[in-house]
């Protein structure tokens, strides 16, 4: 990160911008915690904030003084629990009613393109003939009319209040730690809106598949995941068949389902696929969601996986049944009472076909599957991954990564593994067991972690007690700054390490934000610099830097970043030439669907602003170009950039 942040303060050099090279228990039991804070020579304040920057999105106005007056570990087994009352974010949220949509109403509101247009030309509105002739413009003009006429909406409408929301939970959620772990799980087991096919389906996978389960059983989060159609369309094993498609006779294997007549069934996504073994999700959930790369598993332990978890897919979708029409008619056959006499299992959106399924032996990882173990075959797998030592491990060090240190001490990492092994991969065991160890608190950890450029732009309108109404303009930020929430499109996720963040492009950014924030130029953020200093207007930027340092980043020795910073105060060129230098240097952003940049879209953008008229006279007064410049120079600098 040093070497990087070098380069940049190299950069702001030429700008006369120097001056900042130089850093940049038992279910119902109360948890017995004891932090082992003072013994690494911390005060109980200093601790305080230690645990506000690692368990929250950032410390707001006056957090400190509340932790310390409710107790470090009480607060800390109350922001385990997750249960504290959100009613101010349920009503921002109000206006975004389609998140809250299950993936059968989502498929029947949201249908991709083929579809409407299937039914366009079955409708007679579009000729078959004339599609990809013609006009573009007219065709798309004809389609949407349609859509229109239909009452459809647009997926990217859809996925403009996904985002909205992740914002608004993240800013003003008293659940601080879930909303973090929520994101630590789906960056884990990451699905990207990138896939076309499956990014509907995302909203229901964090909301129902992640959120619910972020400090249960691990071997619970695993297999809510592996049964998700956003997880089995985005790594493929909905089309993963132990036979070829040729051989697919849903009928022919003499099950005596009643009322089906014999024949071959091809269904839309194997004919598309080709159908067949797909290896992708079973080496990825040993890669990447447990065991680890080197979690001691072979090629052939991903192929013999493979064949386990052959004929688990989606079930039907929709009213026309989605990626699962193929087995719509065949369910309302056999009737959902006889499915598992037949060999199906359906559970909620996951369907288990059995005629897909490799019937013969395999052994992974030592472990014989005898022949004609079905389901159970998959769900033996799992569990057997999930209660790996390789997984304890690996799991460990991602949470340790996340939430101590980049590097975290071995030692920590081995108690955690051994806290889960020993409590059934317990999660909350695990991070009470993170949290109570001395490495936790050890200077080595103190501010050693960088900020995502969400965490930066979410700990920003936090600190500044920042009134969000268009959370999406927030996201716009994020974006140009590197960091496109939910559209990473490899399966690994984002890095959870700072030099991945830490580049020119990325810096210059962070400040360019600090300033427009603090300047009140990102509409629908408002703020009142004034009210967060009891109204008092400093005398001087020196004071005010002085004043709004302490208030921004409290509890840490701020001497070294004043003195950096004074230089920056008052030159009245310094945001232009921070927007000029960094629109220059463009940050390097991952393969993403480009849909909803720069979409305004139909559903709700602005949460209503109440107080929107009441203009006093110190909200006016947070218009000073001077104190605006001194908090967006503290936003951007390295210091804030820590946590």
């Amino acid at each position: 990160m040093k070497a990087s942040v070098k380069i940049v303060f190299a950069s702001l050099s030429i700008l006369s911008l120097s001056v900042l090279t130089s850093s940049f228990q038992k279910d119902n039991e109360p948890y017995r915690l004891s932090f082992p804070y003072k013994h690494a020579g911390l005060t109980e304040r200093q601790a305080a904030a230690h645990l506000l920057s690692r368990f929250t999105y950032g410390a707001k106005s006056g957090d400190v003084d509340a932790l310390v007056k409710e107790g470090l570990e009480k607060w800390y087994q109350r922001q385990l629990d997750g249960d504290l009352s959100d009613k101010g974010l349920e009503s921002m949220l109000e206006p975004y009613k389609d998140i809250n949509l299950t993936n059968d109403e989502v498929q029947d509101k949201y249908p991709r393109q083929p579809k409407v247009l299937r039914m366009a030309i079955k409708d007679g509105v579009i000729n078959k003939d004339s599609v990809g002739k013609g006009d573009p413009k007219v065709y798309r003009k004809q389609l949407q009319g349609y859509r229109e006429s239909k009452g459809y909406g647009q997926e990217q409408d859809l996925l403009r209040q996904f985002i909205n929301q992740k914002v608004l939970r993240a800013t003003y959620t008293n659940n601080q730690l879930h909303e973090l772990l929520t994101d630590f799980w789906f960056n884990h087991f990451n699905v990207s809106l990138t896939k076309n096919q499956c990014a509907a389906y995302v909203p229901a996978f964090e909301r129902d598949v992640i959120r619910p389960n972020v400090t249960g059983k691990f071997s619970s989060l695993l297999m809510a995941t592996a049964k998700s159609p956003a997880m089995l369309i985005y790594l493929d094993n909905y089309t993963s068949s132990g036979k070829p498609v040729a051989n697919t006779d849903m009928d022919g294997m003499q099950m005596g389902m009643s009322g089906v007549k014999p024949r071959q069934l091809k269904t839309i996504e194997q004919r598309k696929q080709g159908g067949g073994l797909n290896e992708n999700y079973a080496r990825e959930v040993m890669e990447l969601h447990t065991l680890g790369v080197d979690g001691g598993y072979t090629q052939s332990d991903v192929t013999q996986a493979a064949r386990v978890l052959t004929g688990w897919t989606i079930a039907p979708l929709g009213e026309d049944g989605a990626y699962g029409a193929a087995y719509k008619k065949v369910i309302d056959r056999i009737g959902p009472a006889n499915l598992a006499k037949n060999g199906f299992i359906k559970d909620g959106d996951f369907l288990f076909v059995p005629t897909r399924h490799d019937n013969e032996e395999k052994i992974v990882l030592g472990k014989k599957f005898a022949a004609g173990g079905g389901y159970q075959e998959g769900v033996e797998l799992l569990n057997m991954l999930a209660h790996h030592s390789a997984t304890a491990k690996f799991i460990s060090q991602k949470l340790a990564t996340r939430f101590v240190n980049d590097q975290p001490d071995p030692k920590l990492v081995d108690k955690m593994a051994k806290t889960f092994l020993s409590t059934d991969g317990d999660i909350k065991q695990v991070l009470i067991t993170m949290v109570s160890a001395p490495e936790f608190w050890s200077v080595k950890s103190l501010r050693e972690k960088t900020k995502s450029p969400f965490e930066l732009a979410i700990s920003a309108v936090r600190g500044l007690d920042a009134q969000v109404t268009q959370p999406y303009q927030l996201y716009n930020w994020i974006n140009k700054m590197g960091q496109k929430m939910y559209y990473y499109q490899a399966p690994t996720g984002f890095p959870d390490r700072g030099q991945y963040w830490i580049n020119t492009g990325a810096l210059l950014n962070r400040m360019n934000f600090g300033l427009a924030l603090a300047a009140q130029r990102i509409p629908g953020v408002k703020i009142d610099l004034l009210a967060l200093n009891n109204n008092h207007e400093p005398e001087s930027s020196e004071a005010a830097l002085n004043t709004y340092s302490k208030l921004i980043m409290p509890e840490r020795d701020l001497s070294k970043t004043l003195e950096r910073l004074k230089p920056l105060l008052n030159d009245p060129e310094l945001t232009m030439k921070v927007a000029k230098a960094a629109e220059k240097v463009p940050v390097p952003q991952p393969k993403v669907n480009t849909m909803m940049a720069g979409e305004k879209g139909m559903m709700p953008e602005a949460i209503p602003d109440s107080s929107a008229k009441r203009k006093s006279a110190t909200t006016q007064k947070t218009n000073n170009n001077m104190l605006a410049q001194v908090v967006g120079v503290i936003i951007g600098s390295p210091e804030f950039q820590r946590k």
